[in-house]
Protein backbone atom coordinates (compact mmCIF):
# COMPACT_ATOMS: atom_id res chain seq x y z
CA UNK A 1 0.00 0.00 0.00
CA UNK A 2 0.91 3.58 -0.93
CA UNK A 3 -0.18 6.74 1.01
CA UNK A 4 0.19 10.16 0.80
CA UNK A 5 0.02 13.24 3.43
CA UNK A 6 0.39 16.16 3.41
CA UNK A 7 0.52 19.84 5.82
CA UNK A 8 0.60 23.42 5.35
CA UNK A 9 2.00 25.71 7.86
CA UNK A 10 3.35 28.95 9.10
CA UNK A 11 7.43 27.35 9.80
CA UNK A 12 9.74 28.70 7.15
CA UNK A 13 11.25 26.00 5.16
CA UNK A 14 14.52 26.63 6.26
CA UNK A 15 13.35 25.84 10.37
CA UNK A 16 11.26 22.80 8.92
CA UNK A 17 13.67 21.25 7.46
CA UNK A 18 15.79 21.79 9.77
CA UNK A 19 13.59 20.23 11.75
CA UNK A 20 14.11 16.95 10.30
CA UNK A 21 17.87 17.13 9.23
CA UNK A 22 18.23 16.88 13.33
CA UNK A 23 17.58 13.79 14.67
CA UNK A 24 17.71 15.25 18.24
CA UNK A 25 14.47 17.45 17.13
CA UNK A 26 11.90 14.60 16.00
CA UNK A 27 10.66 14.25 19.62
CA UNK A 28 9.54 17.82 19.65
CA UNK A 29 6.98 17.50 16.72
CA UNK A 30 6.08 14.29 16.23
CA UNK A 31 4.46 13.04 18.93
CA UNK A 32 4.81 9.14 18.08
CA UNK A 33 8.15 9.72 18.86
CA UNK A 34 10.35 9.67 22.18
CA UNK A 35 13.38 9.33 21.11
CA UNK A 36 16.21 8.83 18.74
CA UNK A 37 19.46 6.81 18.98
CA UNK A 38 22.22 7.17 16.45
CA UNK A 39 25.23 7.28 16.27
CA UNK A 40 25.25 10.94 14.42
CA UNK A 41 22.16 13.40 14.93
CA UNK A 42 22.02 14.70 11.44
CA UNK A 43 20.94 13.25 8.70
CA UNK A 44 22.76 11.07 6.02
CA UNK A 45 22.47 8.32 3.60
CA UNK A 46 23.29 5.38 5.34
CA UNK A 47 22.71 6.17 8.56
CA UNK A 48 21.51 3.40 11.07
CA UNK A 49 19.87 4.01 14.32
CA UNK A 50 16.60 3.77 16.65
CA UNK A 51 13.65 5.00 16.84
CA UNK A 52 12.00 4.95 20.52
CA UNK A 53 7.86 5.26 20.11
CA UNK A 54 6.19 5.98 23.30
CA UNK A 55 9.18 5.06 25.28
CA UNK A 56 8.77 1.11 24.47
CA UNK A 57 9.16 -0.01 21.12
CA UNK A 58 12.37 0.26 19.52
CA UNK A 59 12.16 0.60 15.74
CA UNK A 60 15.71 0.24 13.70
CA UNK A 61 15.97 2.43 10.98
CA UNK A 62 18.46 2.90 7.80
CA UNK A 63 18.09 6.37 6.04
CA UNK A 64 18.38 5.57 2.17
CA UNK A 65 18.44 9.14 1.07
CA UNK A 66 18.71 12.56 1.91
CA UNK A 67 18.80 15.92 -0.28
CA UNK A 68 19.40 19.33 1.22
CA UNK A 69 19.02 21.55 -1.31
CA UNK A 70 15.77 19.85 -2.62
CA UNK A 71 14.61 19.47 0.98
CA UNK A 72 13.71 15.70 0.85
CA UNK A 73 14.84 12.66 2.10
CA UNK A 74 13.64 9.00 2.53
CA UNK A 75 14.31 6.02 4.66
CA UNK A 76 12.78 2.91 6.06
CA UNK A 77 12.14 1.51 9.47
CA UNK A 78 11.36 -2.32 9.98
CA UNK A 79 9.22 -4.37 12.89
CA UNK A 80 10.30 -7.52 12.95
CA UNK A 81 9.17 -8.52 8.62
CA UNK A 82 7.52 -5.86 8.19
CA UNK A 83 9.15 -3.01 6.33
CA UNK A 84 7.82 0.70 5.65
CA UNK A 85 9.54 3.04 3.71
CA UNK A 86 8.89 6.50 3.83
CA UNK A 87 9.69 9.31 1.20
CA UNK A 88 9.59 13.03 2.97
CA UNK A 89 10.06 16.33 1.72
CA UNK A 90 9.52 20.13 3.02
CA UNK A 91 8.52 22.92 0.37
CA UNK A 92 7.77 26.67 0.56
CA UNK A 93 4.04 26.91 0.61
CA UNK A 94 3.25 30.76 0.14
CA UNK A 95 4.34 32.25 3.30
CA UNK A 96 4.91 29.21 4.81
CA UNK A 97 5.46 25.41 4.19
CA UNK A 98 4.31 22.69 2.86
CA UNK A 99 5.68 19.44 4.59
CA UNK A 100 4.48 16.10 2.84
CA UNK A 101 5.14 12.14 3.43
CA UNK A 102 4.24 9.22 1.07
CA UNK A 103 4.64 5.77 3.10
CA UNK A 104 4.90 2.31 1.24
CA UNK A 105 4.73 -0.61 2.84
CA UNK A 106 1.76 -3.71 4.14
CA UNK A 107 -1.63 -1.97 4.48
CA UNK A 108 -2.18 -3.99 8.01
CA UNK A 109 0.13 -0.93 9.11
CA UNK A 110 0.30 1.99 7.20
CA UNK A 111 -3.54 2.16 7.01
CA UNK A 112 -3.10 3.11 10.72
CA UNK A 113 -0.80 4.76 10.85
CA UNK A 114 -1.29 7.67 8.23
CA UNK A 115 -3.27 9.33 10.34
CA UNK A 116 -0.50 9.77 13.05
CA UNK A 117 2.05 10.75 10.27
CA UNK A 118 -0.99 13.60 9.26
CA UNK A 119 -0.67 14.98 13.21
CA UNK A 120 2.71 14.81 13.33
CA UNK A 121 2.97 16.70 9.85
CA UNK A 122 0.90 19.29 11.42
CA UNK A 123 3.23 19.84 14.53
CA UNK A 124 5.95 20.00 11.71
CA UNK A 125 4.80 23.17 9.85
CA UNK A 126 3.20 24.53 13.18
CA UNK A 127 4.85 27.25 15.04
CA UNK A 128 5.36 25.70 17.85
CA UNK A 129 6.93 22.24 18.21
CA UNK A 130 8.03 21.46 21.56
CA UNK A 131 11.38 21.43 23.23
CA UNK A 132 13.45 18.58 23.34
CA UNK A 133 13.29 15.91 26.17
CA UNK A 134 15.74 15.93 28.90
Amino acid sequence: MRTSVSARGPVDPDEAWERYADLDRWPGWAPQISGVTAPRSRLEPGLTGTVRAAGVVHVPFEVLAVDEAARTWSWQVRVGPVRLVLHHGVEPDGDGTRSWLVTEGPALVVAPYTPVAFIALHAHVGPHARALRG
